[in-house]
């Protein structure tokens, strides 16, 4: 199939960026001596807009949705020359992304613009074709944490499908974004097709390696990834407006970019990596995540278990990761998960022990004891049934090794299906 029938990439200067070592993520680090990465709106700026001129177009975008000097997509579009914005989508957490998670959002107006602001996590997750009417392109602006149950590529997924499925189909433009996690980690339990959700709207591994712009090319071109007939996704429009001066080897501390946060738990760019370290770990038993000033997703603790036991648990089981003991204001002990080798570092693996451990530590077995729910929302999460099962029949017999090889050669299989559609270098 000749791909050039739907998508095409807008590349408005080099693409290459100097690589950079790859640090240890969890310390904080100055800027890089170099210029800034430049985000998709930032090129299309460049651009002059020109693939937006005289179009008719809504944009999907969230608080995050800035450009690379702290100026919102929506005010740089509405103010575009010859730009026609007239609509405004907003995801999960809503457009100024200060929704708690789950909490449905209604229909607004944009105190700024004056622009209608249509919800897509509140009456549907999907812009109807009223929503979508004189609409000539929809522009989707996220910023994305790089784990697969983080819901803005779920919205993307259900945005190019609406738009695609349409009798006259509508444009798609994704403006590219780093993934905070670099685009080298690719890692973790690979999605089962039954479980997908809008917590896991694709068939990757929980932590997928790549760009919101690289998913788009990727799941527009590839048959099954989305719910499109062959002859939708010929018919349909995507173009992607790249970053310059991104590679996978950056990670969001080697970009020169602030963080902007993507949601009220994720405030920094150390707690997107903390949400794909431990989410999965705290889904069931007794770990849990504390939130507080630069902690959110990185600091674990255990019910009625110090510091001490959880660094003689699990300080030696994750190569690359450091378990610094903490005490909280309120005497809760616990450990900060730090990163001393982000070369050997598998994202992922230190949940895995975590679930281990929890049933080492609760006899009665959390997976075994879970409710209906409990367990649909886990292997939603995590992707796996099969994983589920062994951890509700075996505990803490689970064959770890086992399954860690398996998803590291899913991982791999899964890097080499989606290298064609890979923008940077």
């Amino acid at each position: 199939m000749d791909r050039r029938a739907f998508f095409r990439l807008t590349a408005l200067g080099s693409l290459g960026a100097s690589l950079l070592p790859a640090s240890a993520f969890g310390a904080p680090t100055p800027a890089p001596a170099l210029a800034q990465t430049q985000l998709g709106i930032d090129v299309l700026t460049a651009g002059g807009f020109e693939t937006l001129r005289g179009v008719r177009c809504g944009l999907v975008t969230h608080r995050a949705g800035m450009n690379g000097a702290g100026k919102r997509t929506v005010d740089v579009l509405a103010n575009a020359p010859g730009v026609r914005l007239s609509k405004l989508f907003g995801p999960e957490h809503g457009i100024d992304g200060n929704a708690a998670a789950e909490i449905a959002i209604k229909n607004a107006k944009d105190a700024r613009t004056g622009l209608p602001v249509f919800s897509l996590y509140g009456a549907t997750r999907r812009p109807t074709p009223e929503m979508l009417e004189g609409l000539d392109a929809i522009v989707i602006d996220f910023q994305d944490v790089g784990s697969r149950s983080y819901t803005y590529i779920s919205c993307m997924r259900y945005v190019i499908e609406a738009c695609f499925s349409l009798p006259r189909p509508i444009r798609v433009i994704v403006l590219d974004r780093p993934n905070p996690l670099g685009g080298e980690k690719v890692d973790g339990p690979f999605l089962d097709r039954k479980w997908r959700s809008y917590v896991g709207a694709y068939e990757m591994p929980y932590v997928h390696g790549l760009t919101i712009g690289e998913i788009a090319r990727w799941a527009v071109a590839t048959p099954g990834v989305l719910e499109l007939s062959d002859e939708q996704r010929r018919r349909g429009f995507l173009e992607v407006v790249p970053m310059r001066g991104w590679s996978r080897a950056l990670t969001w501390n080697r970009t020169g970019l602030n963080w902007v946060p993507t949601s009220p738990r994720i405030p920094t760019a150390q707690a997107a990596l903390g949400y794909a370290m431990v989410g999965l770990g705290c889904q069931l038993g007794d770990f849990s995540h504390t939130f507080g000033e630069e902690m959110h997703f990185r600091f674990i603790k255990y019910s009625r278990r110090k510091s001490a036991d959880l660094i003689a648990a699990l300080g030696s089981a994750v190569p690359g990761l450091l378990l610094e003991p903490k005490l909280m204001p309120d005497g809760t002990q616990g450990v900060y998960t730090a990163i001393n080798d982000w070369a050997k570092f598998r994202p992922t693996a230190l949940s895995m022990h975590m679930m281990r451990q929890a049933c080492i530590w609760d006899s009665t077995n959390p997976f075994a004891r879970a409710t209906k729910n409990e367990r649909e929302l886990f292997i939603k999460h995590t992707g796996s049934e099969a994983f589920y099962e062994e951890l509700r029949l075996r505990g803490a017999a689970v064959d770890l090794p086992r399954w860690l090889a398996q998803w590291s050669a899913d991982a791999e299989a899964f890097r080499a299906r989606t290298a064609p559609y890979r923008i940077y270098a």
